[in-house]
């Protein structure tokens, strides 16, 4: 299809019209799909059903020893446990903690402790020196986000390179005292997919921060989420910040949500030793200790790091014919009509989806319509505010494959109905006498 600027009104009016026909016979199907968010489907839940009867009858002993129904074991959770991860995290299971399911509840952990405690490095709490800012790269994580909104934390966006953040932006920006941490997900970000490269992790390593106790929140969510037959490994962050001499830099967080079950799985913490002496003495005065019956039956699930990559290759398979459901329907309607392009991750759980200036809100608009529930235009940036209105996070996981293929070409379909509307509007405004068109309502439509 030739791109949509070059073709006359009238070919844009009659491609409206048969769009319309289009549209109008998928709202009469009564349809009721949902991309919204990236969960794991209930096939790939039942991949971890045999962990349900572990640890099994009396199978509640720890490597050390210890009775793993009552009181005790540690505050950092069973070493076995935390050696499960030790190679996603690239962190020794002495600086590893595990919690329970939810890794998001560790990162809101440390920003609530930061803000009443400190931090190791740090003069006083955050709280005592605010306004405090973070940095967010964007496309990014509406639930990071939503962190800071809650807690006041200024966020300051911070471009995305297709190699990680814009390090000179990222350079220039921690001059600032005020600028206290950064949200990363540095393998298969989301939504972008992409990966940090060497030389990012190594500059986020080394650069000075004005700010002592300035922290990189390394989210590694997706750290074996391959989705190709190539296993991308990431450089060490640890390695990175000591080689540069801000070994507290970072806080390092993984889980199980998307490996075992997402409402049962384990979430870890890694730091260096400084960080999780301070992370433990916080955690101490409200907890004995996490689930270990839980970790146990991980332990007897997935064995080693082995086991977990195995049960990945499980998931890979389930998930890839979803990947490439969309990316054939989007190329089958988008390509080169100039209207939007999307990402092809390696890995992860996303695609991100760019379209024209101005037609985000449009598109999730037009799949409510017809029954397709979409994640909110703007949620890939801080406070719901994307400035230019034109990203969309799709999440292929969750639904049927056959629903998958139904919720792609739809999503298609809006897309170009939406570019299309949005250039007819353009030449209908440019068209008209100049004292006619109100200032700054020249619409954008390039893509």
């Amino acid at each position: 299809m030739s791109d949509l600027a070059n073709r006359s009104t009238q070919e844009l009016s009659e491609l409206r019209e048969q769009m319309l026909r289009e549209y109008e016979a998928l709202r009469a199907r009564g349809l009721r799909l949902d991309m919204t968010r990236g969960k794991p489907s209930p096939e790939q839940l039942d991949l971890s059903m045999a962990m349900l009867s572990l640890p099994g009858n009396r199978d509640i002993t720890t490597e050390s020893g210890e009775d793993a129904r009552n009181y005790g074991g540690g505050s950092q959770g069973l070493p076995e446990a935390r050696a499960l991860f030790a190679d996603a995290l690239g962190a020794p299971i002495d600086q590893i903690l595990v919690g329970n399911n939810s890794s998001l509840a560790l990162m809101h952990d440390c920003i609530v402790f930061a803000l009443l405690k400190g931090v190791p490095g740090g003069r006083a709490s955050w709280s005592e020196e605010k306004p405090i800012s973070f940095l967010c790269p964007v496309p990014g994580y509406d639930r990071h986000f939503a962190i800071c909104e809650e807690y006041g934390i200024h966020m300051i966006p911070v471009p995305l390179t297709g190699e990680g953040p814009d390090m000179d932006v990222v350079e220039r920006l921690v001059a600032d005292p005020s600028v206290k941490g950064m949200w990363c997900v540095p393998q298969y970000s989301n939504p972008t997919g992409e990966i940090y490269s060497d030389e990012a992790v190594r500059r986020l390593g080394a650069m000075r921060s004005a700010a002592s106790d300035f922290r990189l929140f390394w989210d590694n969510a997706y750290a074996v989420h391959h989705l190709t037959d190539e296993s991308h490994k990431l450089a060490n962050i640890f390695d990175a910040c000591a080689t540069g001499g801000y070994p507290d830099r970072p806080f390092v967080f993984a889980s199980t949500s998307k490996v075992t079950f997402g409402g049962a799985g384990l979430g870890f913490f890694a730091s260096s030793p400084a960080n999780m002496r301070w992370f433990v003495a916080r955690t101490s005065r409200r907890t004995i200790g996490p689930d270990k019956l839980n970790q146990l039956r991980h332990v007897r699930f997935l064995r080693d790091s082995g086991g977990v990559r195995k049960l990945m290759d499980q998931h890979r398979a389930l998930l890839l014919p979803k990947f490439d459901a969309v990316a054939r329907a989007l190329a089958a309607r988008l390509d080169g009509t100039g209207a939007a392009r999307w990402t092809h991750p390696e890995g992860g759980y996303f695609i991100t989806l760019d379209m024209m200036l101005g037609s985000a809100r449009r598109v999730v608009e037009l799949a409510k319509e017809i029954g397709l529930a979409l994640t909110p235009a703007g949620a890939t940036h801080p406070l719901g505010q994307d400035p230019d209105d034109r990203t969309l996070r799709i999440a292929p996981t969750n639904p049927p494959l056959t629903e998958v293929r139904l919720a792609a070409q739809a999503i298609a379909l809006c897309v170009l109905l939406a570019a299309t509307e949005a250039l007819l509007a353009n030449r209908k405004m440019t068209d008209a006498p100049h004292s006619q068109v109100p200032a700054g309502r020249r619409m954008k439509a390039t893509a």
